[in-house]
């Protein structure tokens, strides 16, 4: 039987403080995608990306959220995805729920989390070549910062954020120059729209892709973030909280910059250290 993924997932890091890099070993949050089925009718209802743990908790939660379901009576069974080609092991990474026959299903509400694929398992690996499978390839280096003008980044963004200023409530995604220069920053109370809005004008603008350029994002980077970047080319990526492990798979797959835990005269580099330049 295959292990249930950890919630927590080594990595090796720079930090990066007052100028000097040194090496050490840190935990990351897991992320993971979590594959929601119905088995009747045999139906994929959702993928969502998660830290493992708790997963049927997730699963019926999920459910009873979107009216699926309204009683416990509802789910008459719970079960990891066992794969008949790999011996019979279970794939934690999907879940199969069997609801009550009895229960007059209306899955219209769920038709925006409808994602189709032929494969049992779903893992890091298959969101990566995913990606590939797209067209994305890896970004050329090319793009050089000095370690003080990621310092800069953090201010410049709270600073900028007028209506956070008033709301206390919202995340910020910026985008800046090789210089620190802020050219544009949306804000939203998720940081994925923050970012879909800061890339929905730049394409409005015909400005892609942005290939010479900086985000930076308010709160972690996950999965969702680094995709979005991939997109358009962002070669770093900087968030001011840490980032998840899929989000450093992606980013070294793909050679992006991946920079967390910016917070004054400190950060750490998970991914593409010969960008940051040591003054």
């Amino acid at each position: 039987m295959k292990n249930s993924p950890s919630s927590k997932t080594k990595a090796q890091i720079w930090v990066v403080e007052n100028n000097n890099f040194v090496t050490r070993s840190d935990q990351l949050a897991t992320e993971e995608p979590l594959e929601i089925r119905l088995t009747f009718p045999k139906k994929i209802i959702a993928v969502t990306m998660r830290t493992p743990g708790a997963d049927f908790d997730l699963a019926a939660g999920f459910l009873y959220s979107e009216g699926v379901i309204k009683n416990r009576e509802d789910i008459a069974k719970m079960s990891y995805c066992v794969d008949p080609e790999i011996d019979g092991e279970q794939q934690k990474n999907i879940i199969n729920v069997t609801l009550n026959s009895k229960l007059n299903l209306n899955l219209k509400s769920l038709e925006r989390h409808f994602f189709t694929t032929s494969a049992c398992g779903v893992c890091g690996k298959a969101s990566i070549e995913s990606l590939q499978i797209k067209g994305y390839s890896s970004i050329l280096l090319g793009l050089e910062v000095s370690a003080e003008i990621i310092y800069s980044l953090p201010e410049k963004l709270r600073t900028a954020q007028g209506v956070f200023k008033s709301t206390g409530g919202l995340h910020a995604a910026g985008l800046f120059n090789a210089q620190g220069e802020l050219l544009k920053l949306r804000e939203d109370v998720g940081r994925h729209n923050a970012l879909d809005k800061l890339i929905g004008s730049e394409f409005l603008a015909g400005q892609l892709p942005l290939n010479n350029l900086i985000v930076m994002v308010s709160g972690r980077s996950s999965f969702e973030i680094l995709q979005k970047c991939i997109t358009v080319g962002v070669p770093i990526v900087c968030a001011v909280s840490a980032p998840s492990s899929l989000a450093v798979e992606i980013a070294k797959e793909f050679n992006i910059t991946l920079v967390g835990f910016l917070r004054g005269k400190k950060f750490n580099i998970y991914s593409g250290v010969e960008r940051i330049i040591n003054n």
